[in-house]
């Protein structure tokens, strides 16, 4: 049990030659990308980073990280490793500190992954919230739009990820924090608000589409699948269905941008349609010259989940921080 395999996957490494504080020098090098930062996570010089991952290198038989564009790049061999490390760091810390959080006094930073219609629909109420009762907890939101998003999950890069999945493998967990249906929306006094709106009529107008990843690597029933978690990227239920039609309609996809908040000036710029979740609807509506419209056909309706790794079960504090999220979900209006 004291030992593990080297990067050939051959020879044992001895476990008692390797200081657990090397792994965490590992880990902060890992989800920064950089020693300097590493080294102010730490509190450390960045010279005591680089002695430490001289140290782990020498062990471990394998360079872990070189320097590239973006920073200290990791080998593939640290990135087989960061999964478990991190794991290993957290189980630790859990055995050996008390589970109490306390929100009043806590001084802490939560990093959160969501698109920009789950951060007009859900921030508002949740950063309500925290101010409340949290005033010295902090929040960072960054894009879900990467196509990495799960892997930065794994890695502890963030802690939680808000959106709309299908499936999620076995060492993440989910809640959902709200539902949602589908509606169209087009500029005032575009054609299509005279008159029912049918896939006849709809086909004989470009789309703007939104595309999350912003490529063309989604399934194609508009889902990406990532390390076993597959989450919706696109909500084209409408452009999917002609697709599917044996009569020769076809919908036109003339521009696709990966925001939503892209899609408003554009559709003011002509005919174009865009279908997009019916809470952020509402809210472009009010901003925009633009009319919501309600689609033909059975309504495409899912949830928003937050997502988080198994390992942050032995935190209080992020259990904590999925309470608020799910108390400022339950705030929302309903969605039609």
């Amino acid at each position: 049990m004291n030992e593990i395999l080297a990067f050939d996957g051959v020879r044992p490494v001895d476990m008692h030659k390797i200081d657990l504080n090397l792994f965490r020098v590992f880990d902060s090098v890992m989800r920064h990308r950089s020693v300097s930062a590493a080294g102010h996570d730490l509190r450390v010089t960045p010279s005591a980073v680089s002695h430490a991952l001289a140290r782990l290198r020498l062990v471990l038989k394998d360079e872990l990280f070189v320097f590239g564009e973006s920073g200290m790049e990791p080998t593939p061999r640290a990135l087989q490793l960061a999964p478990g490390i991190r794991n290993g760091l957290d189980n630790f810390d859990a055995a050996v500190e008390a589970p109490v959080f306390n929100p009043s006094k806590a001084i802490r930073t939560f990093r959160l992954a969501a698109t920009d219609y789950a951060g007009i629909v859900l921030l508002p109420p949740l950063v309500a919230r925290l101010a409340d009762v949290g005033p010295q907890i902090d929040l960072r939101v960054l894009p879900t739009g990467r196509i990495d998003v799960i892997r930065q999950l794994d890695e502890g890069r963030i802690d939680f990820v808000l959106g709309w999945f299908k499936d999620v493998p076995d060492r993440l967990r989910r809640k959902t924090v709200f539902s949602d249906s589908e509606t169209l929306i087009v500029r005032a006094g575009h054609p299509l608000t005279e008159g029912p709106v049918t896939m006849e009529r709809l086909a004989a107008f470009p789309h703007v589409v939104v595309e999350l990843t912003g490529s063309e690597g989604q399934a194609v029933d508009g889902f990406h699948d990532e390390r076993g978690a597959s989450r919706r990227v696109w909500i084209e239920r409408l452009l999917l269905e002609m697709s599917d039609r044996d009569d020769g309609l076809m919908g036109r996809v003339a521009v696709s941008v990966p925001h939503f908040l892209a899609a408003p000036p554009l559709l003011l710029a002509g005919d174009m349609v865009a279908t997009f979740p019916r809470r952020l609807a509402r809210y472009v509506t009010g901003q925009f010259p633009l009319t919501m419209l309600e689609p033909p056909g059975t309504l495409l309706t899912g949830t928003v989940d937050v997502v988080w790794h198994r390992r942050a079960d032995h935190d209080a504090g992020s259990r904590w921080f999925i309470e608020q999220v799910l108390e400022a979900g339950g705030r929302l209006d309903p969605p039609a």
